[in-house]
């Protein structure tokens, strides 16, 4: 891929601070709503303050188009044994319905690459829904490659409460 820079006039990216936990609780429901797991939600305004900013269990980056806000990038950190460095993990990214094809998600991403490089991570890495091929392309385009031969595995609820009780 060419290195261009790419300015948007009047876009800027800003870290979140404990202030925006309303904004990025709302992001995290229309994330959920567009991917049709809304009822999967349990995230709250107080939850995000005490893990993001008191724990400091994730950071997030919000997008501004002239001032108002328009979408964000979720993410942590996350180690590579295989590269024996940290790995950039982006959770989600979201950009407003209205927004969309404007660039704001490809600089969201582009600034995560840079906190990427900046934190001495090994590389930067993010799932994403196999229906979602708009997202898909995107990512192909912009130098991403799928890891082939992966799954992801979860448990939650009664299976992780059931297993933790297995020792």
């Amino acid at each position: 891929m060419k290195s261009m820079k790419h300015e948007i006039t009047g876009f800027s990216i800003r870290m979140a601070e404990r202030k925006d936990a309303a904004l990025i609780l709302r992001y995290i429901k229309d994330l959920a709503s567009f991917e049709n797991e809304l009822d999967q939600v349990h995230a709250t305004i107080p939850l995000l303050e005490e893990n993001m900013f008191d724990k400091g269990g994730a950071e997030a980056l919000i997008g501004e188009y002239n001032g108002e806000s328009v979408g964000f990038a979720f993410f942590t950190t996350t180690f590579s044994t295989f590269l024996a460095k940290p790995t950039l993990f982006l959770i989600d990214l979201y950009v407003e319905p209205a927004m969309r094809g404007k660039g704001f998600g490809r600089a969201m991403l582009s600034k995560l690459a840079s906190i990427a490089e900046e934190r001495d991570c090994g590389r930067m890495e993010w799932w994403v829904h196999d229906w979602n091929e708009d997202a898909i392309k995107h990512y192909e385009n912009w130098g991403a490659k799928q890891v082939e031969f992966i799954r992801v595995f979860r448990m939650t609820g009664d299976a992780l409460d059931d297993f933790a009780k297995l020792i």
